[in-house]
């Protein structure tokens, strides 16, 4: 079962660095996968201009929609293969600013349920100050994989 496990984590996070810069929200952000564990997922990313409000600082729809991304990679290295996942709650704390530099989306799982995920997403600037806090819930339906898809992560 472990082995298992191991493969199937190794063949998501193969397919997510194929495929996080071309597409989806991943690919418009400049995400770039960091690590992946089971629970785990973490991404950096370098802020530009296109992802700063008026104020010349990050749009807090930006940092929520990292939050949202990240949290919900790492959900799916806890679900069994045939899950969807879909967001249905996205609570987020604004603690600093951030004008530049890079920041790094550090989501993890909490609790895996039959029918719910629920995550929290840290998102650090680049001095490691912690710029914002959310927690996610997920529900999981089964029915379809990310990461054993023939259709998506496979090919």
């Amino acid at each position: 079962m472990v082995s298992e496990l191991f493969n199937d984590l190794k063949k998501y996070e193969a397919a997510l660095r194929r495929r996080t810069n071309v597409t989806g929200a991943t690919a418009l952000l400049g995400l770039k996968l960091e690590s992946l564990e089971k629970g785990r997922a973490v991404f950096t990313m370098k802020v530009r201009p296109r992802h700063k409000q008026l104020h010349g600082v990050m749009h807090g729809g930006v940092l929520a929609t990292i939050a949202d991304t990240v949290a919900a990679i790492a959900a799916y290295t806890t679900v069994p293969k045939g899950t969807n996942i879909a967001t249905v709650e996205l609570k987020i704390n604004f603690l600093e600013s951030v004008p530049g530099g890079r920041i790094k989306a550090d989501a993890r799982v909490l609790r895996t349920g039959r029918n719910f995920v629920v995550t929290e997403c840290e998102i650090y600037k680049e001095d490691g100050t912690l710029a914002a806090k959310a927690l996610l819930t997920f529900g999981a339906a089964r029915g379809h994989s990310l990461a054993l898809s023939n259709t998506s992560f496979d090919s």
